[in-house]
């Protein structure tokens, strides 16, 4: 599946994604640095009920946010990690399986580590407001 969209439409674009997920819940996001991927994540978490508090957890690697239901949603940020085995002693895995929605970027730094039915998504700059979206369920 692919769809080309406008970041000022990111929430319809977002709320599309969670549409096509048939309740799987890790999903992982491919793309360049400033492609976009921590604001689409951003986005799905306010859909999912995130009040406040979004960001990239380059530097934490993880950051859990609580939905106003009381759900727990990661946000993982691989990119600074050299090895799945950094991941895994980070506590990646334990989100990963938790059954949590769990929303990671730079997957490519430990791709052995994910559940099969992960779903990945590809983020593609067409230019500076506009997107190129590829999903590989």
């Amino acid at each position: 599946m692919e769809l080309i969209f406008k970041l000022t439409d990111i929430s319809n674009t977002a709320q599309w994604l969670l549409d096509q997920t048939n309740g799987r819940k890790c999903i992982a996001f491919h793309g360049e640095m400033g492609a976009g991927k921590t604001t689409f994540i951003s986005a799905l978490c306010t859909l999912l009920g995130v009040q406040s508090g979004q960001s990239s957890p380059t530097f934490p690697i993880i950051n859990d946010y609580v939905t106003s239901k009381g759900e727990t949603i990661y946000h993982i940020d691989l990119y600074r990690l050299k090895s799945e085995t950094e991941a895994m002693a980070a506590g990646v895995e334990d989100c990963l399986y938790s059954g949590n929605y769990c929303f990671v970027e730079w997957p490519e730094k430990a791709p052995g580590i994910f559940p099969t039915d992960i779903i990945h998504v590809y983020i593609q700059t067409i230019d500076a407001d506009t997107r190129n979206i590829k999903l590989k369920l």
